[in-house]
């Protein structure tokens, strides 16, 4: 139970509320679990630990399972609730935000197999220093968006957006500084590519920290802030703030 969440605690019916706050509660577990994960397939990479990298992949099925149990929880509020306003939208932007976090996971089992691949072959490629980079912000990207939706926090939620804009300069920096070792050294090139794939799949688990971000915003304001640039939001944000 959130007592900072606006959504939760406020309706008439107390079984409503019971299972609002089940399904809210399935959900920031999936969202620890997926935290977790990233943080766990980066440092299996960098600290050459293979069991670790099966462990965060041996975990995909709980978080499977996870967004299988939120949808259904999800559809039987829609079904026997006929939520409106507030309600309706945190149970639709709930919905898409747990194909966003099941999809942070599939980017962490990437992750973890290539860093699996790399143990059995040994050796730190080039690229390390900016995976371990990235990966920090990322980890803080995505429990920022969960801390944002746990409280209902449009202002965090924007704070995040301005991180992932950050996240994809730095991503295109490092793969341009990658690219230039590959030309310089193709003894490597096979390495390297493997830890642009990891640079990938960190830079595609900013963007759905990015999307969860966005569906704070649609239940703090009301906004569709989708495909929206980050100084149309921060506009929109602070003048619903004033």
């Amino acid at each position: 139970m959130n007592p900072n969440n606006p959504v939760l605690n406020h309706h008439i019916s107390s079984q409503f509320n019971e299972e609002l706050i089940a399904v809210n509660t399935k959900f920031m577990a999936m969202g620890g679990l997926v935290e977790q994960q990233v943080a766990n397939a980066v440092h299996a990479l960098l600290d050459t630990n293979a069991n670790l990298a099966i462990d965060v992949q041996f975990q995909d099925n709980v978080v499977n399972q996870y967004e299988r149990d939120i949808d259904e929880a999800l559809t039987l509020i829609l079904a026997r609730r006929h939520p409106a306003a507030i309600d309706l939208r945190m149970v639709i932007a709930m919905s898409k935000a747990n194909t966003d976090l099941e999809r942070i996971g599939d980017e962490a089992v990437k992750i973890a197999r290539i860093a699996q691949n790399l143990c059995e072959e040994g050796e730190s490629p080039r690229g390390y220093v900016e995976t371990r980079h990235i990966g920090n912000q990322i980890r803080v990207m995505i429990h920022e968006a969960l801390d944002a939706f746990a409280r209902v926090d449009a202002e965090q939620a924007l704070k995040v957006l301005l991180a992932d804009a950050d996240i994809d300069r730095e991503y295109q920096s490092a793969t341009r500084t990658l690219m230039t070792y590959m030309i310089e050294d193709p003894r490597h090139i096979t390495r390297v590519i493997n830890v642009m794939w990891v640079l990938r799949s960190l830079e595609r688990i900013g963007d759905h920290a990015r999307n969860i971000s966005e569906q704070v915003i649609y239940i703090a304001k009301g906004l569709d802030v989708r495909h929206t640039s980050v100084e149309e939001i921060e506009e929109k944000v602070q003048k619903g703030n004033s």
